[in-house]
């Protein structure tokens, strides 16, 4: 019965690999000629609109065709959007550029979505119903290494990315190969596809109420952490007159280390939940309580930087690389912990019919995918026109995460 659950993690993990690879690739690409952050950000943009649309449709073909079908979409995607970057060519115009390697993003982004849906699934399909304590640790393993790998991703991709271009790339391809003939020859057609054949769009948002809750309360999590970290924080650090004034390399490594961190959290979970709460397998209180803890987090750092002196020109740098290292670390770890809880309550809470719970996982991650663009696309609009400073702009993105959280 694990056969599906190893094939599947191996493939989903090498594809994370290659999600966090190939953004380190574009972005520092498209810098080293002359483009802005405003059209590497347009670059991106698909890539999270992406997700939103392509949790629902890869929910509706996981119930209707199977896991396998939804795995080895997805990872030809990835094999698409990887390759249409070796047609990058310098000749062209910056919007020719910024057009292409938009749908070059489109493409990486709907795999995403598809490849993910294959590796939260299977922990539910090899998993007794009566094992819940074994579903809480597979999920907490499977997300946790996710995250670790797409941190180690960033840095593979900034490594090789400075040798060659086309080299980095041609590592990418060769992950996403290596990946795929495993989940053609060794998973069943039959693999998460549910009984009923007519399973229609209608039915992915004809969900109980506390998955509906569950994803709501997805989309304010997620738009919690991306209101100050996608745009802002990398923005900030770098910002070398009232921000950290860092050098790409060392915002790259600290974005990296963060999701990294944030990825073993995830796997980790269980026995923080175990030890101190004695709360395996976690339920609602338990999420209620964390998501508390969380508001905490970002307040205190959104406070210090609004009305005090540790932020801003000419003051010492030490103090405020402390405070941000250790409150935004602090962030990392309580905000794992939720995600992880998530995590489990979203497959615990799927219907009996463990074939369909596909369908379930992919409305929930569209919520997650909403949460994201929404917290992007805000952090954007406060970090750049809210306050006469970054250090304004930054608190206050700081402070409406408080509120999401």
């Amino acid at each position: 019965a694990l056969k599906p659950f190893v094939i599947i993690s191996f493939s989903y993990l090498l594809f994370t690999t290659t999600d966090g690879a190939v953004r380190m690739v574009v972005l520092l690409h498209a810098y080293s000629k002359g483009f802005s952050a405003m059209q590497v950000a347009i670059m991106f943009s698909f890539y999270e609109l992406a997700g939103v649309a392509t949790n629902l449709v890869a929910g509706l073909m996981g119930a209707k065709w199977g896991i396998k079908t939804t795995l080895l979409t997805g990872l030809s995607l990835q094999l698409v959007g990887i390759g249409m970057l070796f047609g990058w060519q310098d000749s062209w115009s910056k919007t020719e550029v910024i057009v292409y390697v938009t749908a070059t993003q489109l493409m990486c982004g709907i795999a995403k979505d598809l490849t993910k849906l294959g590796g939260k699934t299977v922990t539910k399909l090899v998993t007794p119903e009566e094992k819940q304590g074994r579903l809480f640790r597979l999920v907490s393993a499977i997300t946790g290494f996710k995250n670790s790998l797409k941190g180690a991703g960033y840095f593979l991709g900034a490594a090789t990315v400075g040798v060659s271009y086309y080299m980095a790339l041609g590592i990418l391809l060769g992950l996403i190969f290596a990946a795929m003939p495993w989940a053609i020859v060794g998973l069943s057609n039959q693999l998460g596809r549910a009984r009923k054949e007519n399973v229609k769009f209608s039915q992915l948002f004809d969900n109980k109420p506390n998955i509906n809750i569950l994803s709501l309360s997805r989309v304010f999590l997620f738009g919690a952490r991306d209101l100050w970290f996608e745009v802002p924080l990398p923005f900030f650090l770098r910002d070398p007159a009232s921000g950290i004034g860092w050098s790409r390399s060392a915002t790259g490594a600290f974005l990296a280390v963060w999701i990294i961190v944030y990825g073993q959290m995830q796997s980790w979970t269980p026995q923080l939940i175990l030890g101190p709460l004695k709360q395996s397998p976690p339920n609602k209180w338990v999420a209620a309580l964390w998501c508390g803890v969380l508001t905490v987090v970002p307040l205190s750092l959104g406070i210090v930087m609004l009305a005090g002196d540790t932020f801003g020109p000419g003051v010492p740098p030490g103090p405020a690389i402390a405070a941000i290292t250790v409150v935004l670390y602090a962030f990392c770890i309580v905000f794992a912990i939720n995600s992880a809880i998530h995590s489990y309550l979203i497959v615990a809470y799927a219907e009996g019919d463990k074939a369909s719970v596909a369908q379930t996982v992919g409305v929930y991650y569209a919520s997650n995918a909403v949460g994201r663009l929404t917290g992007t696309l805000a952090s954007g609009a406060l970090y750049s026109y809210v306050g006469s400073s970054v250090v304004d702009g930054f608190g206050t993105c700081l402070m409406v995460s408080v509120t999401f959280a």
